[in-house]
Order: C-alpha cells, then sequence, then structure tokens
C-alpha cells in the first residue's frame, strides 16, 4: 500500500481517483511514500527519507525547495494548465477592470444610501468621475505564452484587441494553442513599446525575478496599465509606483498583496484569487493523483520540473519487475548498468532513459523479480542517486 501524506485540503474529486485497497491518504502519516501539496511551504520542512515523490496541485513551485529534492532524487511534479481557465477569467476581469473603475464606482455608489429619491440624480451626476476606455482596438501585449498566456491572448483577440505575444521559449503545445491572429513580438522592448496593456505570464526564478523595474517601464508607453498575475516578485513594487506617480503607468492589478502596494490607489491588489474555483482545484487535484499514480505504480514521469519526462508504455512483466534509476547524467551509466543486471542472467524486456541537464532517469523491465545483492550493487554505482524496484 502507498501512502500520500497531504500538506493542504486538497479537492476530495482529485484524491477520489486514488484506490482506496491501495492508498492510505492523510495529513499525518508515518513514512510518506509521496506528498501532494497546494501552497504550504515545505523549505524548512524536514523530508521523511522515504518521500519518492512531491506533487504541487497548481503551476508555481516556488514554495518546494527544489534543488535539495533533486539532489535526493525525489521528482517534483506540477500541473501544469489544470488552472489555466481559471486564471485567464480573473486576467480578462482585471484587463476589463484596469479600464474601467468599476470597483470604485460601486464603492462610491454605497455613499448614496439613504438619500432616497435623491439617488438617481446624484448617481447621474457623480457617474463622470468614473469613466473609463474601451479595450476593443486597443494593444495587449502577453509576456509568456505558456498554457494561460495563451488563453488570454487568445480571448483577448476575440475581445477585439489587437495583441502581441512575447516567449522566446513557447513550447510546440502552446504554439499550436495560439490565435493566428496574435503577433509576435521581435523583441520585448518593442513589445513593451507598443502596448496599452501588458499582461505577465512568466515563472519567477532566479533570472525573472524583478522583471518588470524601472528600465523596462521606461520602456512602456505612458498610461499604460500593467496586469501580474504570475508572481509577486516579477514586479519591483517601488519602480511601479514612482511610475504611478509619473504618470507612466495608469493602473497596475497584481494578484499578490504587499504593504507598498495597498495604500496606492490607482493599484488594486487581490488576494491570489487567481485559482480559486472548484473547477480548478479539481482539475488540479486530478491531474496531480493521476501523475503520482503513474509514477509510484508505473515509475513513469510527466509535468516534473527537476526530472526529465520519461514514460514506458509497456505493461511490467507479469512475475517481473520495472527498476527505476536515477543517476547523474555522466557516460558509461547504461553500460554499467546492463552490465551488472548481464551479469545476473537478468534479460531487459524493455528499457527507456531520458536526460535533464545533470540528471538521468532510466526505466528498464526484467522478466524476473530483482534480488537485494543486485539492488545493492546499481546502488553502489558511482553517480547512482536511487534505485527502486516495481514488482509487475
Amino acid at each position: 500500500m502507498f501512502k500520500i501524506q497531504t500538506l493542504n485540503k486538497i479537492s476530495a474529486e482529485g484524491l477520489a481517483n486514488f484506490p482506496r485497497d491501495d492508498y492510505e491518504i492523510a495529513s499525518e502519516i508515518l513514512n510518506p511514500d509521496a506528498i501532494l501539496l497546494r501552497s504550504a511551504d515545505m523549505h524548512s520542512m524536514e523530508l521523511p527519507a522515504s518521500v519518492k515523490a512531491v506533487a504541487r496541485a497548481g503551476a508555481g513551485v516556488n514554495n518546494i525547495p527544489i534543488p535539495a529534492m533533486t539532489e535526493k532524487g525525489v521528482v517534483v511534479f506540477n500541473t501544469p494548465g489544470a488552472n489555466a481557465n481559471a486564471v485567464k477569467e480573473l486576467v480578462i476581469a482585471a484587463l476589463l477592470f484596469s479600464s474601467r473603475p468599476v470597483h470604485k464606482a460601486a464603492e462610491w455608489a454605497k455613499t448614496l444610501a439613504g438619500k432616497g429619491d435623491e439617488i438617481p440624480d446624484l448617481a447621474e451626476k457623480g457617474k463622470s468621475q468614473f469613466v473609463g476606455p474601451e479595450i476593443k482596438g486597443k494593444t495587449l501585449g502577453v509576456i509568456g505564452l505558456g498554457a494561460i498566456g495563451a488563453m488570454v491572448a487568445n480571448t483577448a483577440i476575440g475581445l477585439g484587441m489587437d495583441v502581441i505575444g512575447y516567449d522566446p521559449y513557447i513550447s510546440v503545445d502552446a504554439a499550436w494553442s495560439l490565435s493566428r491572429a496574435v503577433h509576435k513580438a521581435e523583441s520585448l522592448e518593442s513589445l513593451l513599446s507598443k502596448s496599452d496593456y501588458v499582461s505577465l505570464h512568466i515563472p519567477q526564478t532566479n533570472d525573472t525575478k524583478g522583471f518588470i523595474n524601472a528600465d523596462r517601464i521606461n520602456m512602456m508607453k505612458k498610461g499604460v496599465r500593467l496586469l501580474n498575475f504570475a508572481r509577486g516578485g516579477l514586479v519591483v513594487n517601488k519602480d511601479v509606483i514612482a511610475a504611478i506617480e509619473a504618470g507612466k503607468i495608469a493602473q497596475y492589478i497584481t494578484d499578490f498583496t504587499d504593504e507598498e502596494l495597498l495604500a496606492n490607489d490607482k493599484v488594486i491588489c487581490l488576494p491570489h484569487l487567481g485559482a480559486s474555483t472548484p473547477e480548478a482545484e479539481d482539475n488540479c487535484a486530478f491531474m496531480a493523483v493521476k501523475q503520482l499514480k503513474d509514477f509510484l505504480e508505473r515509475g513513469n514521469i510527466v509535468n516534473s520540473v527537476n526530472f526529465p519526462k520519461t514514460y514506458l508504455d509497456a505493461q511490467i512483466p507479469a512475475s517481473g519487475t520495472r527498476l527505476c534509476i536515477a543517476n547523474k547524467n555522466v557516460p558509461n551509466m547504461v553500460g554499467q548498468i546492463s552490465t551488472i543486471l548481464a551479469d545476473a542472467k537478468l534479460n531487459i524486456e524493455g528499457m527507456v532513459n531520458q536526460n535533464r541537464a545533470d540528471l538521468a532517469y532510466n526505466l528498464i523491465d526484467v522478466s524476473c523479480p530483482v534480488s537485494d545483492d543486485v539492488v545493492a550493487k546499481l546502488k553502489s554505482i558511482e553517480g547512482v542517486i536511487n534505485v527502486r524496484c516495481i514488482a509487475g
């Protein structure tokens, strides 16, 4: 039986996909095989030695210490695209609210309470305070064309906007999903200089932290409206505030709250609502559970942020074994592994080897059980990180 520890409340719809007879799931559990979480911070957590995988029911993984996990051979999964529609809908709402100050108008309208029959006339006289431009015909610059960015771009096209996209690392799948009406930016500077609205959809890494700063704001049009529903650290808040005060930025809407932003009248901070829909929570949990099951039961890896995608479609041989071996990506590893198996008279029936940067991962099917002695010899190879056996 596999043991799954949950660090957050996870959708019951998603957890129901773990077979009850084969899985034990609890927030407090000894020697878990895997950890399933949403936003819980794992950086100060002491990881049990039994953990083989961590699955984040969501896309962002900055709450997980990836390098430490990789060093221990722990596979970290995320669920890209599972909450994309929920985030996209909120971004489109923010796009509209950045132009039309509906929130301010609603707050002001409440001040008319108690005025009785005067309210209609007062409302007509006061509405001029809340004028804002239409988005149709305006230019939206989308930085990052992953699942969410591509959806935002396509929806904006449907709303009559001119859309420019920038993503030097766009995936084939994302490219296929993108409307042909989206223009490819010649450069980031070109996008920033032409856009009336800029929406961020890139991950936060050491390279992208502070991505929107004074230098890049200076490239933008006067009166630009900036949206950040990716990660708070992508934007240098003090530079945005200075740009608002200078009239460079007309409105900043972010899904991340911060003390220095909350008091500014031209900033709207939301409490990280992007994926806060029941549909998104179900979708993320379902995908995370599916990935954990496939890894624990068959060794397959899909949507990992630290291990290579590795998939062996064949069934594990009846009465046989599937070896799951993580190792440093150095020469002659496969040769050493196959020599040990050959010496033990173990015939390889199926094999796949994939690598990602300094890491490699192997799935090897053999037709009979693998002894503890053979496993020990495999683990003793210099550069092997861990070895796991899955019985057929």
